[in-house]
């Protein structure tokens, strides 16, 4: 472990490596944002330019906003959220040192994501944790607008290709990512007829959110992000699917993988 908000531990963790891959998380809020991710890009952009060695970054899709269409590499960075905004910071940040030629490096972007022990992911605790316990599983926003989850399986295998592949630099990349056009009510009903138990969901109203997130701090800092969860959200992954021929795993099967990991939860 390393100090990423220290410059000299910062570098000393990249000595020797060829290729770093920066795939750290802060707290999320938007302050530590604001004040940390600026600095973390800096200190790992430094290091890895002093040592020489490649940077894939792996970033998430808070940059782009709310997109009526897919998200594509090309889509512009149009934030409609303050975290969005530091994302877009920080990935300019990036992205001006790669123009510019001082540094091998690549963007590789997640939708939101989901897999077997992925204890940070919405659908985790929401639904697959609820289903082996027995319960029934809960969404956010509306029930009928898509919303496109990448398999963390899928995107660590294929990170892995990029950062090992020198052509793939310089570039943009979205991770390989189902196209099936699930809503949140899809994706709860399968999830449901995989764990055996009947479809039943609930769903907790915006207004309810907001009176939670008065004592929930987590719930209060995800208050800009709900735009995700009330509009179709649908992740584009054709360029990396046609350049180096990975495929998504399909909802069936990760899903059916997910509610198989970890110990039975009890009710």
């Amino acid at each position: 472990m390393s100090d990423l908000l220290d410059a000299h531990a910062t570098a000393n963790a990249v000595s020797g490596s060829e290729v770093v891959y920066l795939v750290a998380g802060l707290k999320y809020s938007t302050s530590v944002w604001q004040e940390q991710w600026p600095k973390v890009m800096r200190n790992v952009i430094n290091a890895c330019k002093h040592h020489g060695a490649r940077l894939v970054f792996f970033d998430n899709v808070y940059s782009y906003g709310r997109v009526d269409g897919l998200m594509t590499e090309d889509t512009p960075f149009n934030p409609i959220s303050k975290k969005g905004e530091v994302r877009a910071k920080i990935a300019t940040m990036l992205l001006d040192e790669m123009r510019n030629g001082n540094l091998q490096a690549m963007i590789v972007r997640a939708a939101d994501f989901y897999g077997p022990n992925a204890a940070n992911s919405f659908p985790y605790t929401t639904v697959f944790e609820r289903l082996k316990a027995g319960k029934v599983p809960q969404w956010i926003g509306n029930l009928n607008a898509i919303h496109t989850f990448t398999y963390t399986p899928d995107a660590g295998h294929a990170s892995a290709v990029l950062g090992r592949s020198p052509e793939a630099y310089g570039q943009t990349w979205h991770l390989p990512t189902t196209k099936e056009p699930l809503t949140g009510a899809d994706f709860a009903r399968l999830a449901c007829e995989l764990a055996k138990q009947p479809y039943k969901l609930q769903v907790a109203p915006r207004w309810l959110l907001r009176i939670m997130g008065i004592f929930m701090p987590v719930l209060h800092e995800n208050e800009e992000m709900m735009y995700q969860f009330e509009y179709d959200y649908r992740f584009d992954s054709s360029k990396i699917e046609s350049v180096f021929g990975l495929q998504a795993t399909p909802y069936r099967q990760g899903i059916s993988e997910s509610l198989r990991s970890g110990t039975q939860s009890r009710a």
